[in-house]
């Protein structure tokens, strides 16, 4: 009798543990991290470029008794480096100029080696500029090579992070022309430039 109790008592205490069935121990899943994304600044103006420019302007040659005023054009090429501090954008820039003078048979060659200061707004940045220029024409009675002070403003544009259209406009000085005291040329031009940054 005794053992007909103790095999009972042991059935139901089997019967309880396994009443509520095996239960799987729980694990936390690994958290899922996105990739951060990254966006190029379109911002960044550092780095070097190089374009072409095309406009038009004026020639004045005026003192000493000469008055003449004529348009051009302004064909050439520029290359240059500009650095992006944050805000403020410094760099300079070499460029060439071919000037078709109305009423003039010879072309004019204008070089130039100027300073750009400019403030970065994202996309767009407007700049200053400051620097020296060279002109030279020669044709029938005059010999003409002049360096004197060139100064503008402007303001570029990013089509794309590697492609930027602008427009300028610059001014030359230059005095005593072919050494004659009094005689001075001013040239002015508007222009368009399209750039590649690399």
């Amino acid at each position: 009798m005794k053992l007909v109790f103790a095999s009972l008592a042991a059935s139901l205490v089997a019967g309880s543990a396994l009443a509520g069935g095996y239960t799987a121990p729980v694990t936390t899943p690994e958290p899922i991290v996105a990739a951060p994304i990254v966006v190029a600044d379109p911002s960044d103006w550092t780095g070097f470029y190089a374009g072409a420019q095309y406009g038009q302007g004026s020639f004045e040659l005026s003192g000493n008794g000469i008055d003449a005023d004529e348009d051009m054009d302004a064909y050439g090429l520029h290359g240059g480096y500009l650095h992006d501090f944050g805000k403020f954008v410094l760099g300079g820039e070499l460029d060439y100029n071919k000037l078709d003078i109305d009423n003039v048979d010879d072309k004019g060659d204008l070089t130039r080696l100027r300073a750009r200061a400019g403030y970065d707004m994202g996309r767009f940045m407007p700049y200053v500029t400051l620097g020296a220029a060279h002109l030279s024409m020669d044709g029938d009675g005059y010999d003409i090579s002049e360096t004197d002070v060139t100064y503008g403003i402007g303001g570029d544009f990013k089509v794309t992070d590697a492609f930027t259209v602008g427009a300028e406009y610059t001014k030359q000085d230059f005095s005593d022309v072919d050494d004659i005291d009094g005689l001075d040329l001013d040239t002015d031009m508007v222009q368009l430039r399209a750039a590649y940054h690399f």
